[in-house]
């Protein structure tokens, strides 16, 4: 305990620095556990698309090129938080299953060509 006492007393920015770079390594290494154990789970993958869902999921759900799908759905890049399904079916004036039909018929053609 004396040596961390030392540390702080002589090196408190090195110090205060190297704990921020570790709770920060820490953060992003739970992450992207998190994340890897989430996406390797089969229920996860080629997932149905559902209104609450956004083009990013559903791209990496599908396994397809995030700007890929975006193009075939006619949609711009994104600018903030992104929109969902049931916004999008919304803002275009579709019924949401007619949507969703028609987009899984895209995914399924984006998956094909792969």
């Amino acid at each position: 305990m004396t040596a961390l006492r030392r540390l702080w007393r002589h090196h408190r920015t090195a110090l205060v620095a190297f704990a921020l770079a570790a709770g920060l390594t820490l953060f992003f290494a739970i992450r992207f556990t998190v994340f890897t154990i989430y996406w390797a789970d089969p229920a996860h993958r080629d997932r149905a698309p559902e209104g609450w869902m956004t083009p990013g999921y559903v791209a990496r759900s599908w396994d397809i090129p995030r700007d890929a799908l975006q193009t075939a759905l006619g949609l711009p890049p994104p600018q903030g938080h992104p929109p969902t399904l049931r916004q999008i079916a919304r803002d275009r004036g579709q019924d949401l299953p007619d949507f969703l039909d028609a987009l899984t018929r895209t995914l399924e053609d984006l998956k094909d060509r792969q």
